[in-house]
Protein backbone atom coordinates (compact mmCIF):
# COMPACT_ATOMS: atom_id res chain seq x y z
CA UNK A 1 0.00 0.00 0.00
CA UNK A 2 2.79 2.22 -0.32
CA UNK A 3 3.18 2.84 3.51
CA UNK A 4 6.01 3.93 4.84
CA UNK A 5 5.62 4.55 8.51
CA UNK A 6 3.29 3.50 11.07
CA UNK A 7 2.36 4.06 14.51
CA UNK A 8 0.46 1.96 16.72
CA UNK A 9 -0.88 3.16 20.14
CA UNK A 10 0.01 0.52 22.29
CA UNK A 11 -0.19 1.38 25.87
CA UNK A 12 -1.06 5.07 26.79
CA UNK A 13 0.04 7.29 30.19
CA UNK A 14 -3.67 6.28 31.28
CA UNK A 15 -3.88 2.67 30.72
CA UNK A 16 -1.78 2.29 34.14
CA UNK A 17 -5.17 2.95 35.57
CA UNK A 18 -6.89 0.10 34.24
CA UNK A 19 -7.86 -2.55 36.14
CA UNK A 20 -4.95 -4.89 37.58
CA UNK A 21 -5.83 -8.13 35.61
CA UNK A 22 -6.31 -5.96 32.06
CA UNK A 23 -2.56 -4.39 32.58
CA UNK A 24 -1.28 -7.98 33.54
CA UNK A 25 -3.16 -9.21 30.54
CA UNK A 26 -1.40 -6.49 28.31
CA UNK A 27 2.41 -7.13 29.82
CA UNK A 28 1.89 -10.68 28.92
CA UNK A 29 0.85 -9.46 25.20
CA UNK A 30 3.87 -7.27 25.25
CA UNK A 31 6.55 -10.63 26.34
CA UNK A 32 4.93 -12.23 23.65
CA UNK A 33 5.33 -9.77 20.61
CA UNK A 34 8.25 -8.34 21.26
CA UNK A 35 9.86 -11.88 22.01
CA UNK A 36 8.79 -13.74 19.40
CA UNK A 37 6.59 -12.30 17.15
CA UNK A 38 8.62 -8.94 16.58
CA UNK A 39 11.71 -10.55 15.19
CA UNK A 40 9.50 -11.65 12.07
CA UNK A 41 9.69 -8.17 11.21
CA UNK A 42 13.59 -7.99 10.93
CA UNK A 43 13.46 -10.53 8.50
CA UNK A 44 10.48 -8.67 6.67
CA UNK A 45 13.35 -5.57 6.61
CA UNK A 46 10.93 -3.21 9.28
CA UNK A 47 12.65 -0.77 11.81
CA UNK A 48 11.25 -1.00 14.94
CA UNK A 49 11.19 1.92 17.40
CA UNK A 50 9.30 2.48 20.60
CA UNK A 51 7.85 5.71 22.08
CA UNK A 52 6.96 6.76 25.46
CA UNK A 53 8.56 6.46 28.73
CA UNK A 54 9.46 2.86 28.75
CA UNK A 55 10.76 3.27 32.37
CA UNK A 56 8.16 1.84 34.23
CA UNK A 57 7.70 -1.05 32.34
CA UNK A 58 8.75 -4.39 33.87
CA UNK A 59 12.97 -5.51 33.40
CA UNK A 60 11.84 -8.04 30.79
CA UNK A 61 9.74 -6.02 28.85
CA UNK A 62 12.50 -3.37 28.64
CA UNK A 63 14.50 -5.87 27.48
CA UNK A 64 12.57 -6.67 25.06
CA UNK A 65 12.26 -3.51 23.67
CA UNK A 66 16.01 -2.88 23.47
CA UNK A 67 16.50 -6.49 21.74
CA UNK A 68 14.15 -5.48 18.74
CA UNK A 69 15.36 -1.72 18.61
CA UNK A 70 19.01 -2.95 17.77
CA UNK A 71 18.07 -6.41 16.29
CA UNK A 72 16.44 -3.73 13.74
CA UNK A 73 17.99 -0.20 13.94
CA UNK A 74 20.20 -0.81 10.49
CA UNK A 75 16.72 -2.13 8.19
CA UNK A 76 15.32 0.43 5.63
CA UNK A 77 12.48 -0.24 5.12
CA UNK A 78 9.09 0.06 6.70
CA UNK A 79 9.44 1.79 10.19
CA UNK A 80 7.24 0.78 12.33
CA UNK A 81 7.02 2.77 15.80
CA UNK A 82 5.15 1.46 18.68
CA UNK A 83 3.60 4.41 21.11
CA UNK A 84 4.57 2.78 24.52
CA UNK A 85 3.47 4.10 27.88
CA UNK A 86 2.84 7.48 25.52
CA UNK A 87 0.88 10.14 26.29
CA UNK A 88 0.61 13.26 23.98
CA UNK A 89 0.71 15.53 26.76
CA UNK A 90 3.42 13.38 28.47
CA UNK A 91 5.83 13.87 25.51
CA UNK A 92 5.52 17.62 25.20
CA UNK A 93 5.75 17.93 29.17
CA UNK A 94 8.78 15.95 29.33
CA UNK A 95 10.69 17.92 26.43
CA UNK A 96 9.78 21.21 28.06
CA UNK A 97 11.53 19.70 30.78
CA UNK A 98 14.51 19.07 28.75
CA UNK A 99 14.55 22.51 26.97
CA UNK A 100 14.30 23.98 30.34
CA UNK A 101 17.42 21.78 31.03
CA UNK A 102 19.80 23.24 28.51
CA UNK A 103 18.33 26.57 29.23
CA UNK A 104 19.43 26.17 33.05
CA UNK A 105 22.74 25.21 32.32
CA UNK A 106 22.95 27.51 29.75
CA UNK A 107 23.93 25.19 26.87
CA UNK A 108 20.46 27.15 25.01
CA UNK A 109 19.34 30.01 24.54
CA UNK A 110 15.71 30.96 25.13
CA UNK A 111 15.57 32.76 21.84
CA UNK A 112 16.55 29.47 20.07
CA UNK A 113 13.68 27.89 20.96
CA UNK A 114 10.90 27.87 18.39
CA UNK A 115 8.71 24.70 16.75
CA UNK A 116 11.79 23.18 15.02
CA UNK A 117 13.75 23.02 18.07
CA UNK A 118 10.63 22.08 19.81
CA UNK A 119 10.13 19.16 18.05
CA UNK A 120 13.51 17.76 17.98
CA UNK A 121 12.89 17.21 22.11
CA UNK A 122 9.97 15.01 21.40
CA UNK A 123 10.19 10.83 21.55
CA UNK A 124 8.98 11.48 17.98
CA UNK A 125 11.62 14.05 16.73
CA UNK A 126 13.30 11.02 14.03
CA UNK A 127 9.68 10.19 12.77
CA UNK A 128 7.73 12.31 10.24
CA UNK A 129 4.69 13.94 11.28
CA UNK A 130 1.84 11.74 10.37
CA UNK A 131 -0.15 12.20 7.38
CA UNK A 132 -3.51 10.05 8.38
CA UNK A 133 -4.31 9.02 11.90
CA UNK A 134 -7.06 6.50 11.94
CA UNK A 135 -9.54 5.90 15.31
CA UNK A 136 -10.83 2.86 15.96
CA UNK A 137 -13.99 1.88 17.57
CA UNK A 138 -16.32 4.53 16.91
CA UNK A 139 -14.15 7.32 19.47
CA UNK A 140 -13.81 10.51 17.75
CA UNK A 141 -10.74 11.56 19.28
CA UNK A 142 -7.24 11.60 19.67
CA UNK A 143 -6.99 10.21 23.31
CA UNK A 144 -3.74 11.82 23.84
CA UNK A 145 -2.15 10.13 20.70
CA UNK A 146 0.77 12.23 19.26
CA UNK A 147 -0.80 15.63 20.13
CA UNK A 148 1.94 17.88 18.79
CA UNK A 149 2.67 15.89 15.65
CA UNK A 150 -1.25 15.53 14.65
CA UNK A 151 -1.35 19.37 13.88
CA UNK A 152 -2.33 19.16 10.31
CA UNK A 153 -2.91 14.95 9.92
CA UNK A 154 -5.86 14.04 8.21
CA UNK A 155 -8.14 11.56 10.61
CA UNK A 156 -10.12 8.82 9.90
CA UNK A 157 -12.56 7.45 11.99
CA UNK A 158 -13.70 3.81 11.98
CA UNK A 159 -16.20 2.11 13.51
CA UNK A 160 -14.95 -1.33 13.60
CA UNK A 161 -12.92 -1.88 16.98
CA UNK A 162 -8.60 -2.23 16.20
CA UNK A 163 -8.98 -5.99 16.33
CA UNK A 164 -11.24 -6.39 13.45
CA UNK A 165 -9.39 -3.72 11.28
CA UNK A 166 -8.44 -5.99 8.84
CA UNK A 167 -6.58 -4.73 5.33
CA UNK A 168 -9.67 -3.86 3.29
CA UNK A 169 -10.84 -1.41 5.99
CA UNK A 170 -7.03 0.44 5.68
CA UNK A 171 -7.61 0.28 2.18
CA UNK A 172 -10.69 2.03 2.80
CA UNK A 173 -9.26 4.95 4.86
CA UNK A 174 -6.34 5.12 2.50
CA UNK A 175 -8.67 5.91 -0.60
CA UNK A 176 -10.81 7.95 1.48
CA UNK A 177 -7.84 10.16 2.58
CA UNK A 178 -6.07 9.97 -0.98
CA UNK A 179 -9.22 11.79 -2.01
CA UNK A 180 -8.86 14.81 0.68
CA UNK A 181 -6.96 18.16 -0.04
CA UNK A 182 -4.59 18.72 1.67
CA UNK A 183 -4.08 22.70 3.35
CA UNK A 184 -1.46 22.13 6.07
CA UNK A 185 -3.46 25.86 7.05
CA UNK A 186 -3.15 27.77 3.27
CA UNK A 187 -6.14 28.49 1.38
CA UNK A 188 -5.31 26.63 -1.75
Amino acid sequence: LNVSAVTLYAFSTENWSRPIYEVKALMNLFKYYLNKKFTNLHQENVKVNIIGEVSPFPKIIRKYIKNIENLTENNDGMQLSLAMNYGGRDDIVRATKRISQHVLEGSLSIDKIDETLFSKYLDTSQLSYPDLIIRTAGEMLLSNFLLWQSAYSELYFSEKTWPDFKKEDLEKAIEVYSNRSRKFGNIL
